[in-house]
């Protein structure tokens, strides 16, 4: 394949949309799509909401008592990549549909969950139908089925706080990593930083235009595809200059299989995600 120099955002309306967009899944592990259905203005609305709900003492409440509850994460619980050592610069709450949520702040969240699952499904039906025949007879059910009615579903709403100048020399927003579910879906944040590595080995901006929609494979999808689709590393950089007291908002849409989903001869879904949160958790597997 060429080498690929830039993310093209896909044009959801067009009539090769579908083509054009599996195609950058399938070489970079990431698409982005413009002019699709989730409104910026939907979006817009949560990124202004939750800042403030990040600035508040308030957040506190919803401090969760372990991993995987829903609820708010402080900087204190956030993730360290594997092969990290330092934690990543950024506190997030896990959004999952019925669960925990500021009362205030639940309804846009539950409407943006709907609509952005509606969309996933659609696009991992794009994704089968563009899978050649002997990848989609790898696939146990349809991409589309594996994530029906799954309770796995998870909504972080991201923030990255301004820098202060006192982190850890090597700390960043997040360190390279690759996502475990099955796809991301991913509104362009309200700031630049999102970057993807490339098979030579360099790191790729990834489009940030407000509207832009980024979509990226997770591990589960490539374990279900025998790796046709790539799980590609991908971290969020500090900014820098003036640009280093602007907080950072991120709204990722993780999207899971239903736990007995067979994704390979190896592993059902929950038996990859128990593993992968073993290895994050540093345990032996």
């Amino acid at each position: 394949m060429n080498k690929i120099t830039a993310l093209v955002a896909v044009d959801y309306t067009t009539p090769n949309a579908k083509q054009e967009f599996v195609r950058s899944l399938r070489e970079t592990g990431f698409g982005v799509l413009k002019n699709h259905p989730l409104k910026q203005s939907q979006v817009q609305g949560i990124y202004e909401q939750w800042r403030t709900f990040f600035s508040e003492a308030r957040k506190n409440d919803f401090k969760v008592q372990d991993n995987g509850s829903g609820g708010f994460y402080p900087q204190s619980m956030s993730e360290t990549a594997k092969g990290n050592t330092i934690k990543d610069l950024k506190e997030f709450f896990h959004f999952y549909s019925g669960d925990v949520c500021p009362d205030d702040l639940r309804p846009p969240v539950q409407a943006y969950y709907e609509s952005a699952m509606t969309l996933a499904a659609e696009l991992l039906q794009w994704i089968e139908d563009e899978s050649p025949p002997e990848i989609s007879f790898r696939y146990s059910q349809r991409l589309s089925d594996m994530i029906e009615g799954s309770r796995k579903h998870v909504l972080r709403i991201l923030h990255y706080p301004p820098l202060t100048g006192e982190e850890e020399p090597t700390a960043i927003r997040a360190a390279g990593h690759e996502d475990i579910n099955l796809i991301t879906i991913l509104p362009a944040s309200n700031e630049p930083g999102l970057q993807v590595l490339t098979k030579d080995g360099s790191w790729l901006e990834v489009p940030c235009d407000f509207g832009n929609l980024i979509v990226n494979i997770g591990d589960m999808l490539q374990e279900a595809s025998g790796g046709y689709f790539p799980s590609t590393t991908h971290r969020v950089v500090n900014p820098e200059g003036a640009d280093k007291t602007i907080g950072r908002i991120s709204l990722p849409l993780f999207c899971h299989p239903n736990p007995d989903v067979i994704l390979s001869d190896r592993y059902t879904a929950d038996s990859y995600l128990q593993e992968r949160l073993r290895e994050l958790r540093g345990e032996d597997t």
